[in-house]
């Protein structure tokens, strides 16, 4: 080696220790973070940043609390504007918004991929926050999927827990009709103004609204003709009680008018809160659609935090985020006992909270269940529009149960959306 070599070597040794150094010193700021929930994304975000300024306690921070579509309108506003002085370091991003934003204004957010180890999260929310193989996010809670049902009148009706085991959708509607001569109940509430359950079902055979490559896919999409034609079948075999918004859809399943819910994690704590059902409900994995791919796990929400390329305290903010949400496995634990939030980070699963027995669920390990089926959830592209397509999708969903032909509702769909997105 000679001694240019050696001088060139010590000379970036030097510098990096020198850039170690600014980089701690500059980790004395406050880190401003937008987002809406005060008792499930806010108080978590409070708990993490308690875990970082126990050992970093220079740090501060700034928790904002904002409705989601003021979140999302203020965000909108600044990047369309430039005024990027305006935003805060960490944002909070709905999973299905995420490619809008990052397609939309590139380099609006700071890129993490070296940054943090994906290699531990569940592969389908690193996709979903990746664009031309740069990853941009932290992922946060998941929205994986389970089939919720009251035990007491499955049995009733003359079937056990591990009859809802490996079901098909068409079993399920069998099982649907069964329950509701035996029982008088109806197998599910459903709101034929939501294509949640839509969402749900695309997404569990691997599709979507859009292809790989972010391209409308309506028409040839065979996963969304399967759960088109599931919930029509849903519809036609009248076991559903009918459900208009959010709260008539919660009281189909707290009232114990129906047998099952189908949804993502985060109705746990709803379903939980109903004292006198203790013991009554049990959990399995969602039905599989009828068509090449599918499987038992699918998504419905979730959010992943996010760091502005603008944001003053960049390394601090990201520093952060690797910290407690990419390392810290107790992290998830509390948040799980105290929140009723199921984390993406795949190790959390190995955590004492996620392996009790729950007694409400009479003693199934409910948390473990969904760990393991988060794992199972299908990549896909939620594209730029999927709010705009979801509004052709839900206009055409009365239809189905008018008995309308499925080619021609995807057909209709199809106009619909490419009117929408131009």
């Amino acid at each position: 080696m000679n001694n240019r070599t050696i001088l060139s070597r010590l000379a970036a040794g030097m510098f990096a220790g020198a850039s170690l150094l600014a980089s701690t010193a500059a980790f004395a700021g406050e880190v401003t973070v937008w987002c809406w929930d005060p008792n499930f994304n806010v108080a978590i975000m409070k708990e993490a940043a308690a875990r970082y300024t126990a050992k970093r306690p220079e740090t501060t921070f700034n928790i904002v609390d904002f409705a989601k579509a003021d979140v999302e309108q203020k965000l909108q506003t600044a990047l369309s504007s430039g005024t990027t002085d305006t935003l805060p370091d960490i944002v909070l991003i709905e999973d299905y918004g995420a490619q809008k934003y990052l397609q939309s204004f590139p380099g609006a957010f700071a890129a993490l991929s070296g940054k943090i180890d994906y290699s531990g999260f569940a592969p389908y929310k690193v996709e979903l926050m990746t664009v031309d193989g740069t990853v941009y996010g932290v992922p946060f809670d998941s929205g994986v999927t389970g089939l919720y049902y009251r035990k007491d009148y499955l049995e009733q009706a003359g079937f056990k827990p591990e009859d809802m085991q490996d079901l098909t959708w068409d079993r399920f509607i069998e099982i649907g009709k069964e329950v509701e001569a035996k029982t008088g109940k109806k197998m599910l509430g459903l709101d034929i103004n939501d294509a949640g359950f839509i969402r749900i079902l695309m997404q569990s055979a691997g599709g979507w609204y859009f292809d790989k490559e972010g391209n409308l896919s309506i028409e040839n999409n065979a996963a969304l003709k399967a759960a088109l034609e599931t919930e029509q079948k849903i519809l036609q075999a009248g076991i559903h009680k009918p459900a208009a918004g959010w709260t008539e859809w919660v009281n189909t399943f707290t009232s114990g008018d129906v047998a099952t819910v189908t949804t993502g994690v985060w109705i746990t704590g709803t379903v939980k809160a109903q004292a006198d059902q203790s013991g009554k409900w049990g959990v399995a994995p969602i039905p599989k659609l009828n068509v090449e791919g599918a499987g038992h796990a699918s998504n419905l929400g979730g959010s992943s935090w996010y760091v502005t390329e603008s944001s003053a305290e960049k390394d601090e903010a990201i520093d952060f985020l690797n910290e407690v949400y990419a390392k810290d496995i107790d992290f998830y634990q509390k948040i799980l006992t105290e929140r009723g939030a199921v984390g993406s980070l795949l190790a959390a699963r190995t955590g004492a909270a996620y392996s009790e027995a729950d007694a409400f669920f009479g003693g199934e390990k409910v948390w473990q269940n969904f760990s393991d089926w988060l794992a199972m959830v299908p990549a896909v592209n939620y594209g730029v529009f999927t709010n705009e397509v979801d509004t052709a999708v839900t206009a055409h969903l009365p239809s189905l149960g008018e008995g309308a032909n499925v080619d021609d509702v995807l057909k209709q769909i199809a106009s619909q959306a490419e009117g929408q997105i131009q």
